[in-house]
């Protein structure tokens, strides 16, 4: 019972509370001893004792013995956390193994196949907040000095070694990467780390980087970083986490927080023992003895080696010959080197390597797996490239005329939606209306909400999770609608609160009529100016994304504002007319009834197509 009279369960005994739990089951233990079998489940210690599960692994850990929730241990061990709890405990007499009256059965698996992986883990956070210093800090805590100076520039993932186990981080570059890997159908992560400044507190980005790794659903442990500044306030940040809909650990909910400071290197110990206590509670497996199999990371195409791939191994062991497909890339592992540059013959599970031996670039986020020999990798890896744009346009986010038939087939219980809006205050109003929609028994779910412009991390989110970016008076950054055109994501714009939510409510039961939609074609930016005549001039362009057509509409953007939007009269390549120009050509476009043209303008190309529906 915790003080106020209810219950504690073993979800509820935060971590903060553990001398409280001490002092009631010491007073408990005088009255009554449990009785323990000769072997006992971790899971099932925590049970019967009512100790944390969290506790119950730190304890272990303590006295040098690593051990997931499903991992039998002995009576002897069973004591050394008992007694660190002032429980009191006999030993049953013929008791076997494994058995207790108030615990359940072990679901360990098959320990000849299946083993304990190490964790994948990804810092996330706010710009400025300490991401970089942190890995830093772990890196060179856990690295020798003379090993630490190629490892991030070598491979985007690397390895450290805490208390006998291993912790994979990916150095990825924020939420953006880690949710674009998401968005192609890879689960990579099994830890988020949320990095806030105690001097700061959560900021636009933290929220946005706490629902992308909520979207994901991996497990969140917060670091509340820069504990040495004299304006440090921590106990700011847990309740501006609460507000973000974090129950943490102490206030009875399952999120730990770490105090530390990167760079004084204080606290790292602890954060690195509470992302092993977190894994060891999930209890990650993998079969070693499988053919391999795991996700791209990142690629790049190497002047010498030529394609060259980051790979992560989730489970299996990828050896050197094995014959490899990664999307619409094959081949045979030829050479693979570790973070810390050195040539390995194979990988394990979690282990990340960079691979030589695709005849062509993988994508980040393409699923890889062996396969029998070279010969069916790049038959197969030629069949997915020629089928990857129609698999792309079939395998696409909801759109809103979609959503009240896939409510009917029961494929959608929920709207997940992306809002943006001009200033805060909108975006409040807005999600105040949205937050109580329920129709046909499918209802809004906000993903993510903030004020400023569209971008490309909140397609890659709408695309990684079938949600709807709805923006209120505000733009999208250059490039995002040919994002979100390839991602089949639709994006919605409104300039008044009440169609927007008729909108959507319209969606749930069905009656939202398809519309027209502008989709952008490509980007043009202006080079130089001629003119022609005494009245015309042509623009000297150079065609930086999509392509630019003859028949299209035009916009002229200066400073990401639009000043004209019209027709083209004239595209030319030289003195040729031409109806097409592709990426990194040359042209020259002349527009109808405008002329105003200065250098560093931008033209955009789009066209108007109906709603899909």
């Amino acid at each position: 019972m915790t003080s106020d009279g209810r219950p504690t369960t073993t979800a509820e005994a935060p971590r903060k509370r553990a001398g409280t739990s001490r002092k009631d089951q010491g007073q408990k233990s005088a009255a009554k001893v449990l009785v323990l079998p000769q072997t006992i489940t971790v899971k099932e210690l925590s049970d019967v004792t009512h100790i944390n599960p969290v506790d119950v692994i730190k304890q272990l850990m303590r006295n040098g013995i690593m051990a997931s929730m499903n991992q039998l241990i002995d009576y002897e061990v069973a004591i050394l956390v008992t007694s660190a709890f002032s429980v009191k405990v006999k030993l049953k007499e013929g008791a076997s193994a494994g058995t207790v009256s108030s615990g359940g059965p072990s679901n360990g698996g098959d320990p000849s196949t299946s083993v304990t992986r190490s964790p994948v883990v990804t810092i996330l956070g706010h710009v400025d907040h300490g991401k970089t210093t942190l890995l830093d800090s772990i890196r060179k805590s856990r690295i020798t000095a003379g090993e630490v100076g190629g490892i991030t520039q070598h491979i985007g993932a690397y390895q450290v070694r805490y208390n006998d186990k291993d912790i994979t981080f990916l150095d990825t570059p924020g939420h953006a990467a880690f949710t674009a890997i998401r968005a192609r159908g890879a689960r990579v992560t099994d830890v988020a780390v949320l990095v806030v400044a105690a001097d700061d507190g959560v900021m636009p980005q933290t929220v946005e980087a706490l629902n992308h790794a909520k979207a994901a659903g991996v497990s969140i442990l917060v670091a509340i970083n820069k504990m040495d500044r004299p304006d440090a306030d921590p106990d700011r940040v847990k309740r501006q986490l609460g507000e973000q809909g974090l129950v943490l650990e102490e206030w009875g909910g399952d999120v730990i927080t770490v105090p530390i400071s990167a760079a004084q290197n204080e606290g790292i110990d602890e954060l690195l023992e509470n992302i092993l206590v977190v894994s060891e509670i999930a209890d990650l497996k993998a079969e070693p003895d499988s053919p391999a199999s795991g996700v791209v990371i990142e690629a790049r195409l190497d002047k010498t080696r030529g394609p060259i791939a980051t790979l992560l191994v989730q489970n299996g062991t990828l050896r050197i010959g094995d014959s490899i497909l990664a999307g619409g890339a094959g081949g045979r592992v030829r050479a693979m080197v570790n973070d810390l540059h050195e040539r390995v013959k194979e990988a394990l599970p979690s282990v990340p390597i960079e691979m030589m031996g695709f005849d062509l670039l993988p994508e980040a986020g393409d699923p890889f797996s062996v396969v029998s020999d070279e010969k069916t990798a790049r038959t197969a890896a030629e069949g997915k490239r020629r089928d990857r744009e129609v698999d792309r346009a079939g395998v696409r986010a909801l759109t809103l005329e979609e959503v009240h038939s896939k409510i009917d087939l029961g494929e959608v219980k929920e709207l997940n939606l992306i809002v943006k809006a001009d200033v805060q205050g909108s975006v409040e109003a807005i999600t105040s209306v949205l937050d109580g929609l329920e129709e046909s028994g499918a209802k809004v779910r906000i993903l993510h909400a903030g004020s400023g412009t569209i971008t490309e991390s909140d397609v890659l989110l709408a695309s990684a999770s079938k949600a709807i970016v709805i923006g209120f008076a505000t733009s999208t950054q250059l490039g995002v609608e040919r994002l979100a055109e390839r991602e089949g994501v639709d994006i919605r714009q409104y300039n008044i609160i009440y169609r927007l939510v008729e909108d959507i409510e319209a969606a749930l039961k069905g009656i939202l009529e398809a519309t027209y939609r502008e989709v952008v074609q490509g980007h043009a930016e202006i080079r130089t100016i001629f003119s022609v005549g005494k009245r015309n001039k042509i623009a000297g362009c150079m065609v930086i994304d999509g392509r630019i057509t003859r028949s299209a509409m035009v916009r002229v953007l200066r400073d990401g504002q639009v000043i004209h939007d019209g027709t083209i009269s004239t595209l030319r390549h030289f003195k040729e007319d031409v109806n097409e120009m592709a990426t990194g050509f040359e042209c020259g476009i002349g527009l109808n009834n405008y002329t105003e043209f200065e250098e560093s303008d931008v033209l955009e190309t789009y066209r108007r197509e109906r709603g899909r529906g």
